[in-house]
């Protein structure tokens, strides 16, 4: 087992159309609304651009991201991850019942770090490297449904930053 390699995989279902839901995942700029641990996120063009992440753990990972794959038909949003993070990162967004809602979203990921600490850091706190992705990515499961279910509308958190309406 390589443990500078993470290989994630996780299914978000979310009451909403599959259309909407793709929308949301396609507008990256727009995650810091929902998703607590994206601090940032800033457009660089039509294909790239960048994300400041802190979950957990004391530290914040810059990564570059470069669209590989964006096919609405097929649901499915692939980036290129660079910086703090290398590798790839997919969302394929379904319909997952009657009507087009509730829907499926299928996360995938195959990464390593960028960032020489977390790479020394790897082999003893892999496991709290892993459980720290794992709330991120709940709290970004239950994040995008609030603010869905509010309409894609935001509002102030006490810190000043926009969140989704809970």
């Amino acid at each position: 087992m390589d443990p500078n390699r993470y290989r994630f995989r996780g299914v978000w279902r979310l009451a909403a159309p599959a259309p909407t839901v793709y929308a949301a995942l396609e507008d990256v700029r727009n995650y810091p609304l929902w998703w607590p641990e994206v601090r940032e996120a800033r457009e660089d063009g039509p294909d790239a651009g960048e994300v400041v992440v802190r979950a957990l753990l004391p530290y914040r990972l810059v990564i570059g991201l470069e669209t590989r794959r964006r096919d609405p038909a097929a649901g499915v949003l692939e980036v290129a991850m660079r910086g703090d993070l290398d590798g790839w990162s997919r969302f394929t967004v379904t319909a997952d019942g009657p009507g087009g809602a509730p829907c499926r979203v299928l996360f995938e990921e195959d990464t390593r770090p960028g960032k020489p600490l977390l790479r020394r850091l790897a082999l003893p706190l892999h496991p709290v490297f892993r459980a720290n992705h794992a709330v991120m990515m709940r709290r970004g499961r239950r994040g995008l449904g609030a603010y869905l279910a509010g309409g894609g509308r935001a509002h102030p958190t006490d810190d000043g930053r926009e969140a989704a309406n809970r």
